[in-house]
């Protein structure tokens, strides 16, 4: 039959190829053209069903998922992104640091590199100069942020087979702390800095003033109440984690730079836990940090599964961060190796488990490397492919580096990377080049 007539008994073999904006990510395999990767433009696309321009990427370890990451980013940044790498629990993003004459900082036990996740960041700027109004709505925001970070490092911790409970009394205590702290609570036009420590002091020698707020008859009653929390939180500056975040932030950025990474390779030996608190910290600084530079971001965070594993609260902070993206302009990636990785936040049937379940529905754009067989029915499961798609991951992607499934909204492309041998492949290079 003629080339009309296919049309009609065969259709939609090849969608029809992206718009040429973007960063040109490869070759789709289906229809020969080149693929573009435009998350903003395909937001603002209404032709596009893509509403948020959040990517997750999935794949087994060796196909390609950083490699995808660094070419994207190296790309995106002759369209004025610059790229903030949340952690880099291997120093995968080292080199292209490095070609655009970056150093990444090392944080870990004895490095100089000081991060304060309770850093109010940009946001307190000129707060005397605000109106009460402004400060109002910015304490709001900032104790919020601080409180989701408290709830997730104190609420991963656990005692026996139990994780030190974190419910609304609790909260308030520490909210009531976080006011006393930064002044705000006796004079709203001063918000003091703080630090991890200050907040264990505060609970463990109570003022008068917050054993009354917090409705508590004496003080040794509040002290009996809240051993749990008073323990939980001194382990944030005494435990493995210690002289790392429980001080004044040490570092400048420069924020006009392409690319600014945090390096965690030296907190492997730590433990799982240790890499996903600290990844915790690493997210609630960089949000804080939003306002700094302007312009649009693209914010990695590698292995975010490590996070996510911490319970509730910190899938709840991590749910945050992907939903403000399109209000801030950003891009969030996320990659981990594959799609249950989200579930396994929490025990089946838990809030947590429910709250990563749904995170996959916040980005509408996934890379898709390959998968063995094993992983077919959390693809069919979790992410709504059908069997052709899901084939094509645990088939054709697992027999070349680099071949990854696309999907745009419900939109589906195959495509394979296309790397610069001399200018590009290198500085994707982690443990093999990708061909």
């Amino acid at each position: 039959m003629t080339s009309d007539q296919t049309g009609l008994y065969w259709p939609f073999v090849a969608p029809a190829a992206t718009a040429p904006t973007g960063a040109p990510m490869g070759t789709d395999v289906l229809s020969g053209s080149t693929f573009y990767v435009d998350p903003h433009g395909w937001v603002q696309d209404d032709q596009v069903p893509v509403t948020n321009p959040n990517i997750f990427i999935f794949g087994k370890p060796g196909r390609g998922k950083s490699a995808w990451v660094k070419a994207f980013l190296n790309r995106m940044f002759a369209f004025g992104y610059r790229a903030l790498i949340l952690g880099d629990p291997k120093d995968e993003y080292q080199l292209l640091c490095r070609h655009f004459g970056v150093e990444p900082f090392a944080i870990g036990p004895g490095m100089p590199t000081r991060l304060n996740p309770l850093d109010p960041g940009p946001a307190a700027i000129g707060w005397d100069r605000l109106s009460r109004a402004e400060r109002e709505t910015r304490a709001q925001t900032i104790f919020g942020r601080w409180l989701v970070l408290l709830r997730s490092l104190i609420g991963s911790q656990t005692i026996g087979d139990r994780r030190v409970p974190v419910g609304p009394s609790q909260e308030q205590i520490l909210k009531t702390v976080l006011e006393h702290l930064t002044h705000h609570a006796s004079d709203s036009r001063l918000l003091r800095p703080i630090a991890l420590p200050q907040i264990w002091a505060a609970l463990n020698e109570p003022s008068p003033d917050l054993i009354t707020q917090t409705r508590f008859p004496n003080r040794q009653a509040f002290l009996d109440e809240t051993r749990l929390l008073r323990d939980a939180t001194a382990q944030l500056s005494t435990g493995v984690l210690a002289g790392i975040f429980d001080s004044e932030t040490s570092i400048q950025i420069d924020w006009t730079a392409p690319i600014q990474s945090l390096s965690l390779s030296r907190l492997a030996d730590l433990g799982d836990q240790a890499t996903g608190m600290a990844l915790t910290c690493l997210s609630s600084w960089g949000s804080a940090m939003r306002a700094s530079g302007g312009g649009n971001r693209i914010n990695v965070r590698d292995e975010a599964w490590k996070q996510l594993r911490l319970g509730t609260d910190a899938v709840a902070a991590f749910d945050a961060d992907l939903r403000l993206s399109r209000a801030h302009g950003d891009i969030e990636v996320a990659v981990s190796h594959k799609p249950s990785d989200y579930e396994g936040a929490g025990h089946a049937g838990t809030q947590a488990a429910q709250i990563a379940k749904d995170l996959l529905h916040l980005a509408d754009i996934k890379i898709l490397y390959g998968q063995d067989a094993a992983v077919a029915d959390d693809l069919e499961q979790l992410l709504d492919l059908g069997a052709i798609a899901r084939n094509t991951v645990t088939g054709w992607a697992m027999n070349r580096k680099g071949r990854a499934l696309i999907c745009v909204g419900p939109r589906t492309y195959k495509v394979q990377l296309a790397l610069h041998p001399d200018l590009e492949l290198p500085l994707t290079h982690t443990n093999q080049n990708l061909h």
